[in-house]
């Protein structure tokens, strides 16, 4: 069984889900951060694959994008760097990119070699979801990998039920419609939102993503699913402090208190 799936049988709901870049801050830091991240309990870790136009991004990880492909970050040496992850590292990983690098490593090939690595899902902002159906989802299920899709606002039900039918894994819940980075709390049309899905009795379950960075942001988005995706707060302190450890323990205090 995928590891995702398994994790979502065995813990229902505060699932903590985190996001990094790779090749950030150091080229060689990947590794470390993974290994840091399972050690303090972080149930599901996405490496981000960095990219000079990350559309969906705000200034925290595009900084950091920006940063980890100026210190020579690419996919192909990402997958070099997580050869033997699996050695050392159990927790199901997913990568985060966008449609053209790995477009440029080719759609199939990149499956595959996810699939040897010991990645168990794939998170594509960009790729429309009709061309998933049509396209790339039987390449995807033959690797055994997992394609999670975002969800938004505004994303219409009909679309939600066809994608919540046509993906197995979770379901990421963007809060709002802007791009990532830390907001101080929820205001009352996300709340409702997140009641409305929570309403629809989907059959995939849900993580919440954009915006997580406190203890009022936390409770919010793991009172109305699985649990919450943290991102654009943990690169601000993979920077600030002076190791993954630290910045995971300072993590947990924001979102405690």
């Amino acid at each position: 069984m995928n590891r995702i799936n398994q994790l979502f049988q065995t813990k229902k709901s505060e699932i903590i889900s985190v996001y990094f870049t790779a090749g950030y801050p150091q080229l060689t830091d990947t590794v470390n951060i993974l290994k840091a991240l399972q050690e303090k309990g972080i149930d599901l870790v996405e490496i981000g694959i960095p990219f000079s136009d990350p559309m969906a991004d705000g200034p925290v990880i595009q900084e950091a994008s920006t940063i980890a492909l100026r210190n020579g970050m690419s996919l192909r040496l990402l997958f070099e760097q997580l050869k033997d992850i699996r050695k050392e590292v159990q927790i199901p990983l997913i990568f985060m990119g966008y449609l053209n690098p790995i477009m440029q490593y080719g759609y199939a090939n990149f499956c595959k070699k996810c699939a040897e690595t010991g990645i168990d899902g794939v998170i594509i902002p960009d790729l429309p979801f009709a061309d998933y159906i049509s396209d790339y989802k039987p390449i995807s299920e033959q690797s055994g990998l997992k394609t999670i899709m975002l969800i938004t606002p505004e994303t219409s039900e009909e679309r939600i039920r066809l994608i919540d039918e046509n993906t197995d894994g979770f379901i990421y819940m963007v809060s709002s419609a802007a791009v990532t980075g830390a907001q101080k709390s929820f205001d009352e049309q996300k709340q409702a939102y997140f009641q409305r899905i929570n309403a629809m009795n989907l059959r995939n379950p849900r993580l919440v993503g954009f915006g997580i960075s406190n203890k009022e942001t936390y409770n919010a988005a793991t009172t109305h699913a699985s649990g919450a995706i943290i991102g654009s707060k943990f690169i601000q302190l993979l920077n600030k402090e002076a190791t993954p450890e630290t910045a995971i323990d300072k993590l947990f205090e924001i979102l405690a208190t």
